[in-house]
């Protein structure tokens, strides 16, 4: 059963998050919620030890204080910070700045190539599409989430805790 959730329950709401956040530019509660309480079954199922749970709880508290900080500059959204303390509780402190650094470097590359293809004209086919039209238009900002979510999925075959339950 813990080998789904990682395997399966958590890359699906990591992809369903992303999929979501561009499309809408929003990534509902319900997605981060879920993929806390994945760890928290995860973490059950695994006999993680008391003091490691503390360890992901602060790890996740520290990456919800930082997102709410970033969300208050208005650099990211608030799914964004949402999805962002919920993924950490996943890698604790001993991944936590893997995970930062992946999503940080995926997230350049897509605000880059969001950037340059704003430059390019839109076919009117595509124009059609309304989030591809979103995506397209300048004053919209970068939907962060997808590069969260790919990051967790790029950091977390080699987790720490996946090693601990014998995933890895």
């Amino acid at each position: 059963m813990s080998a789904v959730l990682v395997m399966v329950v958590l890359p699906f709401l990591l992809a369903l998050a992303a999929g979501w956040d561009l499309a809408s530019y929003t990534i509902p509660n319900l997605l981060s919620v879920g993929i806390a309480a994945a760890f928290v079954i995860f973490a059950l199922l695994v006999g993680l030890p008391l003091a490691a749970w503390g360890a992901h709880f602060a790890a996740g508290l520290v990456a919800l204080v930082a997102g709410f900080s970033l969300f208050a500059l208005r650099w990211i959204g608030g799914g964004d910070a949402k999805l962002f303390a919920a993924t950490a509780l996943w890698f604790g402190f001993g991944d936590l700045m893997s995970y930062v650094l992946v999503a940080a470097l995926i997230g350049g590359g897509l605000t880059i190539a969001l950037l340059a293809l704003r430059r390019v004209p839109l076919p009117s086919v595509l124009m059609r599409q309304a989030w591809i039209a979103r995506l397209h238009d300048h004053r919209s900002g970068i939907p962060y989430g997808v590069a969260l979510a790919a990051g967790a999925l790029v950091v977390l075959p080699d987790a720490q805790i996946l090693r601990f339950a014998g995933l890895a």
